[in-house]
């Protein structure tokens, strides 16, 4: 059985979702980051960056959201295309736009906007333009798609659960219709509901 090490978390969230829709067995091990749990000597052990998620299978550990995310559906084979394709890499263009831009951007947002407001207005500023250009990058692909990509990913998976903090970043989904409805496709699926509130339960899915 996998473990999973993670908190409640757009990067957490990730993987407890995808092992949810992989129906991977697996056992939960809470890593509170409020309380610094993540820099316990044991932890680092599994994650030498010190972040969650990371996973054990076997005698294997992995950490990285988006390395855990391509070997468990390379496990199951399931959420990405036939390796090589070009619709593999195009899922590859897509969960790599959300771990290079939608993912640390909007965690800045989160930075400035939710935790330290007033610090920095020009912080403030920086942060919240470059989220609602890259929410205008993901309502423009999404125009006339079910997904991201041509079939439900992984990619889908990853950038869903950033979004899902729309709140944190002074977005309203109403301005961007096609990731609104995407969106709100996704947070029906039972296995997206059951995966957010790993580990912790901190309420419902937000709902613009």
């Amino acid at each position: 059985m996998i473990k999973l090490y993670t908190w409640s978390t757009p990067n957490g969230r990730k993987v407890s979702i995808a092992l949810e829709e992989l129906g991977l067995s697996y056992e939960v091990i809470p890593v509170n980051i409020g309380e610094k749990a993540q820099f316990e000597p044991d932890f680092l052990e599994i994650s030498p960056n010190n972040k969650i998620p990371a996973i054990v299978d076997g005698d294997f550990a992995l950490m990285e959201s988006g390395a855990i995310l391509l070997y468990l559906a390379e496990k199951a084979g399931l959420l990405s295309p036939p390796y090589g394709t070009p619709d593999y890499w195009r899922m590859m263009e897509w969960l790599m736009w959300q771990m290079g831009n939608f993912g640390p951007q909007l965690g800045q947002a989160h930075h400035f906007l939710k935790f330290n407001p007033g610090i920095s207005e020009y912080a403030e500023a920086r942060y919240h333009t470059e989220a609602k250009r890259l929410y205008r990058v993901l309502n423009l692909r999404l125009e006339n798609r079910d997904f991201v990509c041509d079939e439900f990913t992984v990619a889908d998976i990853a950038i869903w659960t950033w979004a899902s903090r729309f709140e944190y970043q002074q977005i309203d989904l109403d301005d961007y219709p096609e990731v609104c409805r995407w969106y709100l496709s996704l947070a029906e699926r039972p296995a997206f509901q059951r995966g957010y509130i790993v580990p912790v339960d901190v309420g419902p899915i937000p709902l613009p």
